[in-house]
């Protein structure tokens, strides 16, 4: 009997559904692939930066009347100041009367000096003149005794001669000794220290006690019925600061505003500093301003002249030139204006810029001439 062959399995078909989610996936992926291939292509910028439009900010030019101003700063200083102090001696401060902000008299006393020796010197010098004289004129009478008698030869002439010879020296001695009188005189009245004039005390520089010598400042006496201000200007400005001319005065220390003119003009000026010394003549009869503070000085040049007024912030200013970007349509232009001055946070063009032309402000530092932009209208 014979045994039938056996036969291998039969190799099972995979299910349709694998397929499915195997194909499903990678179709997926192919996708999401795709999609990320497509955004990336789409951030891609195709144009070239030069040929975009840059944004930028405008405002309109306006149109105004300029008027060039000159501004100087000065030195407020009295009328006539005096530093007073010995002149001829030397000696200990005795008293000083006086404190800053005092109001003095001309011939107040201010401050005294210990003058013992001067007086004692003085005293001995007078009465040495005063014997000297006495002694001259009893030679001068006896000369003229003498002098009577020689016509009847009662006296020889070399007798008259000598006692008229001894007569004139002891007047010479005399006037010797009346200059040193006047001298030490002097040297007593500076011992005493008076206001040489009505006004304030500035300044006290030495206390009871200490020694000072000739040319030593005890107290400083300032008149201010009437201010200076002293200003120094540049030499081109010499006919601009012409005595008559207006000016105003802008007192810093208490804020307060002068309407004057030009006082006096110096006819040269520094050769050092190459500036003319001007001043202004400010009454002040109530003392309101104080000396040796800070003023302003602004004066006006030349009459009002028509202009273009745009933000100082638009134009780079080179001399008298002044370059920025004005827009035309959706194009930027570098254009180059005659400037005629600046005011505030203006600067004023003249009127070959139109009013009402569109001027770069914010984003000029990027362009170039001929750039294309997109203009966005800001704040007048």
């Amino acid at each position: 009997m014979s045994v039938p062959p056996v036969q291998a399995p039969m190799p099972q078909q995979p299910k349709p559904i694998v397929m499915y989610v195997i194909v499903g996936i990678v179709a997926a992926i192919l996708l999401f692939g795709g999609l990320m291939v497509w955004r990336a292509e789409a951030k891609t910028n195709k144009v070239a930066l030069s040929q975009s439009a840059k944004p930028v900010t405008v405002v309109a030019a306006t149109a105004a009347a300029y008027q060039a101003t000159r501004t100087y700063v000065g030195t407020l200083e009295p009328w006539v100041e005096a530093k007073v102090g010995p002149q001829f001696i030397s000696a200990y401060v005795d008293t000083v009367l006086v404190r800053p902000g005092a109001s003095v008299k001309k011939g107040n006393v201010l401050a005294t000096l210990d003058c013992r020796n001067a007086n004692a010197q003085s005293q001995a010098v007078a009465m040495a003149a005063n014997a000297l004289e006495k002694h001259q004129k009893f030679l001068a009478d006896e000369s003229a005794r003498l002098a009577s008698l020689l016509d009847g030869g009662f006296v020889s002439q070399n007798t008259a001669e000598q006692t008229a010879a001894q007569s004139e020296s002891e007047q010479a001695k005399l006037l010797e000794e009346k200059a040193r009188l006047l001298g030490t005189s002097l040297e007593v009245n500076d011992c005493v220290l008076r206001a040489p004039f009505d006004g304030d005390v500035g300044q006290r520089a030495i206390d009871p006690g200490a020694f000072v010598h000739p040319g030593d400042e005890i107290v400083t006496v300032v008149d201010r019925s009437v201010v200076r201000l002293v200003a120094a200007v540049p030499e081109d400005d010499f006919g601009v600061v012409a005595p008559g001319n207006k000016a105003r005065v802008h007192f810093f220390a208490n804020d307060q505003t002068f309407d004057g003119s030009i006082s006096r003009r110096a006819p040269s000026a520094d050769p050092r500093t190459r500036t003319v010394h001007v001043e202004i003549d400010i009454p002040d009869p109530k003392r309101t301003v104080p000396v040796f503070t800070t003023g302003e000085v602004t004066m006006n040049v030349g009459a009002p002249i028509p202009a273009t007024r745009v933000p100082l912030s638009v134009a780079d200013i080179r001399g008298k030139k002044a370059t920025l970007f004005v827009v035309e349509g959706d194009v930027a232009h570098k254009r180059t204006f005659k400037y005629l001055g600046e005011k505030g946070g203006d600067v004023f063009l003249d009127t070959s810029l139109a009013p009402g032309t569109a001027v770069v402000t914010e984003g000029r530092s990027l362009l170039e001439d001929k750039d294309r932009v997109a203009a966005k209208q800001g704040a007048p």
